[in-house]
């Protein structure tokens, strides 16, 4: 592993690739820099080498370090808890783990509150696993739907999916086709709250699979920071 910045740099240049191969500019996919469990200082290496985007799989996280760290925009891209939107409303720019109408009404009513929009994104567990959250491809449109009728201060922004780990990613490109073709098709929702622009599929070890087959948002963290270190948190 180089410096965060020779990875940030490094990851560039792969997306690069990956983007050009399928006809597309790198440009077009959005690397999200996982923070889980680093430091502000860490995050803001990041962000003076040209990371835009943040996300934390938890709550507490995005709370503890939201004072300390540069400009930037924040994605809560973790299993987010009812009880637990109302201290992130205001803090993040798109919440990516929506999988349920009753999490979607709870991020419907602290945002109403606040007098804002908040942008989402539909968690999709297309394997089915059952150590992941995320609706089945079935039960996708319906949600979308009913979020849509109910939730006049949601906005959905596309669909978000991690695909089962396999020491080879072409043994899950399948997910990423599944999610990719549904993608193509709740976009055709004609909605005003509907506006479709994010595919998030993609992590450390799988992200030019995922945006070979679509991505237009890859979620890293391990590559740009290293393996993490979870005996230094106690979390």
């Amino acid at each position: 592993m180089g410096t965060i910045r020779e990875n940030i740099e490094r990851i560039n240049a792969e997306k690069e690739q990956f983007a050009a191969a399928c006809g597309r500019k790198g440009d077009s996919v959005l690397l999200v820099a996982v923070s889980k469990t680093r430091t502000p200082e860490e995050i803001n290496q990041a962000i003076d080498a040209g990371i835009t985007d943040i996300g934390e799989n938890k709550v507490q996280e995005v709370m503890d370090k939201f004072d300390s760290v540069k400009p930037v925009r924040w994605h809560l891209i973790g299993h987010l808890q009812t009880n637990k939107v109302k201290y992130i409303i205001d803090k993040v720019c798109m919440i990516h783990s929506v999988d349920s109408m009753k999490l979607a009404q709870e991020i419907d009513k602290r945002a109403q509150q606040h007098g804002l929009t908040m942008d989402i994104l539909i968690q999709v567990n297309a394997a089915q696993e059952e150590s992941k959250f995320g609706i089945t491809t079935d039960e996708t449109r319906q949600l979308i739907l009913d979020i849509l009728d109910q939730c006049p201060n949601i906005r959905i922004r596309g669909l978000m999916h991690i695909a089962p780990f396999a020491e080879n990613p072409d043994d899950v490109r399948i997910y990423f086709r599944q999610v990719k073709e549904l993608y193509d098709q709740c976009a055709k929702i004609d909605h005003p709250h509907l506006d479709f622009q994010y595919l998030s599929m993609g992590m450390s070890h799988d992200f030019g699979v995922a945006i070979e087959e679509g991505s237009n948002l890859i979620r890293v963290g391990t590559a740009i920071f290293g393996e993490r270190d979870y005996s230094k948190k106690n979390q």
